[in-house]
């Protein structure tokens, strides 16, 4: 076997070897600067920024509109792409040596046409790999997922139907035993109107204007949009089809232009949901135009927008209030978390949206010295060599067959958005920490919950999320020993209440029944408790367990006692999921086991 392996070790250092010969004694191709002006239908642009397309180097033009950049090869042209705030890009080939370049920018719509039929995804997908991410992520389902309907529509998952609560008339029937009961819904409390839902999950279910309160808010009742010439249909999610069905698509995303802020704060306006904060870019009839994070597309109506890539971005649909009751705020958690320090932080993009990972190679060792070389070097490998290299370092978001150029790791993003439902990502932001010991003929375990990589609140998001700690502690034959002292989880724990332990949730009342906890946060209710872990902090809580005395004369020695701590991860109360069908199972977030003599 050994034989085998160093010729192969052999084989890889001829060629390391080679490779370092040829890139020192290679020559260099000649380089050369390029300069010129960007202008507009106006004149010079000032403060545009001007790169040679997928690299780094790039420049910004003066007030006059001039600019040189340096370091162009003189005998292959390169592509240079202008951006300036409020303009598509333009772009012109050029080669080392060039002088009085022009490069001309048209500004881009600046009006939203909401008459405007939304592109498919699908379309996309024919030239972006981010379209099967997309396909992954809960903003694709927003539209349609079981959850969402369900709670909506007061269904479960076969479609049974609530009896309408007559919550709407001040006054709410209680539930009767002898009836069916399928859960809460919005339109069972509410059956002539269709509330604000669609401003977040179904933005593209209509075309009322993004700013027309009236009709995505859907305060009014049916008789009495009907009777008014002014007031608008409301916009009901059940209207969803075709691609407005797509809930959060790319189309859409790719519109957006900028976020409205209430006056003197730095979160949207609370009766301002979804779409209502967001200002569309929506093109004329016949028209294209799309925004990204990418600063050099040579693509005709596209811009860069740098909202793309903050999580301002992500406020206007991840921060609800309603009435004066926060009842969701990603958003705003994360303005409170040290995340937000821009020098320090990070952003939702950053955990929600991160950079491609490196492209996997069964030389990948290979593959990396290549890149070294290469850098080291300030030489770009011939041939074969330099496309190995190249694939150490950089990917497409556009296929190659497709004209996609190959570019640096930190510009391409996946879309797949991992959140509530990947297991992975919840059990990298949280740890448990568990000690345990004998004190005083008593058993004392101390658990520590730590929200250690979540930029927001653990659980975030919907207040029918949920984190629990369960405590359990037993002797030699498994018999469970008392608690003394600590809390225990409360009844709506479900299948884990009465047990040592904490629940790490959002706990809301309805004030006009004082259901305890309501699932209905659309109702007028209040806040009774708020027992999530903040980003980057702990919380900690004790346990004391009654221990048998084993020190009688005669007695058998002892043995270990067992402490058993786990984290789990709910995306509903227990008894909700129960009514409507769900089906999502518990996610162990993390687990200690601990013996102890």
């Amino acid at each position: 076997m050994a034989r085998p392996f160093y010729l192969f070790f052999l084989l890889l250092l001829i060629v390391v070897v080679c490779a370092v010969v040829t890139v020192f004694a290679w020559p260099r191709p000649a380089t050369a600067a390029v300069s010129g002006t960007v202008t507009d239908a106006d004149g010079p642009v000032a403060g545009a920024l001007v790169r040679v397309q997928t690299t780094g180097n790039h420049t910004y033009t003066a007030d006059d509109g001039r600019f040189t950049i340096d370091g162009l090869s003189i005998a292959e042209s390169v592509t240079l792409v202008a951006w300036a705030d409020g303009y598509v890009f333009g772009w012109t080939e050029v080669r080392g040596g060039d002088f009085d370049v022009n490069i001309a920018l048209e500004p881009h719509n600046r009006v939203d046409h909401s008459v405007y039929d939304w592109e498919p995804s699908a379309n996309c997908g024919e030239c972006h790999p981010s379209y099967a991410e997309w396909q992954r992520d809960a903003h694709s389902q927003s539209a349609v997922n079981d959850r969402f309907l369900t709670m909506y529509n007061g269904t479960d998952i076969e479609g049974n139907r609530s009896r309408n609560s007559n919550y709407d008339t001040g006054l709410p029937r209680t539930r009767d035993p002898d009836r069916p009961y399928f859960g809460p819904g919005f339109k069972v409390d509410f059956p002539k109107r269709d509330g604000n839902c669609a401003a977040c999950h179904t933005p593209m279910a209509s075309t009322l204007e993004a700013d027309n309160s009236c009709g995505w808010n859907g305060c009014h009742m049916y008789e009495t949009s009907a009777a008014s010439d002014e007031l608008p249909q409301s916009v009901s999610p059940n209207a969803a089809i075709g691609v407005a069905a797509e809930g959060i698509a790319c189309d859409f995303c790719h519109k957006i232009g900028a976020v409205k802020f209430y006056t003197d704060t730095l979160l949207p306006d609370p009766e301002m949901p979804g779409i209502l904060s967001l200002t569309l870019y929506r093109p004329a009839s016949g028209e294209d135009f799309l925004m990204g994070t990418v600063d050099d597309v040579a693509r005709p109506m596209d811009s860069f927008n740098r909202l793309h890539g903050e999580s301002a971005f992500c406020a206007a649909c991840h921060y609800g209030v309603n009435d004066t009751t926060i009842i969701y705020n990603s958003y705003g958690e994360w303005l409170d978390s040290p995340y937000s320090d821009p020098k320090t932080g990070a952003t939702c993009q950053d955990c929600h949206m991160p950079s491609a990972p490196r492209l996997e190679s069964r030389m990948e060792a290979l593959v990396q010295t290549l890149a070294w070389l290469e850098d080291v070097s300030g030489d770009t490998l011939p041939a074969s060599l330099g496309k190995l290299a190249e694939q150490a370092e950089r990917s497409y978001f556009v296929y190659p067959q497709k004209g996609g150029l190959y570019r640096e790791l930190d510009q391409i993003h996946l879309h797949q958005m991992p959140g509530a439902t990947d297991e992975l990502f919840l059990q990298r932001a949280i740890a448990l920490d568990v000690s345990a010991e004998i004190v005083d003929s008593t058993l004392l375990v101390n658990a520590r919950v730590t929200n250690s990589g979540a930029g927001h609140h653990f659980p975030t998001g919907s207040p029918l999320r949920q984190m629990l700690l369960v405590v359990r502690a037993t002797d030699a034959q498994g018999t469970a020993l008392p608690l003394v002292d600590g809390t225990v989880l409360p009844d709506w724990a479900g299948d884990v209440a009465g047990e040592a332990g904490q629940g790490f949730v959002k706990i809301l009342r309805d004030t006009l029944t004082d259901e305890e906890p309501t699932f209905s946060h659309w109702r007028m209710v209040t806040l009774v408790q708020d027992t999530r872990i903040p980003a980057q902090t702990t919380q900690s809580s004790s346990y004391v367990f009654a221990v048998a005395d084993n020190s009688r004369r005669g007695a058998p020695r002892a043995r270990p006692l067992q402490v058993e701590a786990q984290l789990i991860y709910r995306r509903a109360f227990q008894q909700l999921q129960e009514w409507k069908g769900w089906n999502d199972p518990d996610i162990l977030l993390a687990s200690e086991t601990i013996e102890i003599e």
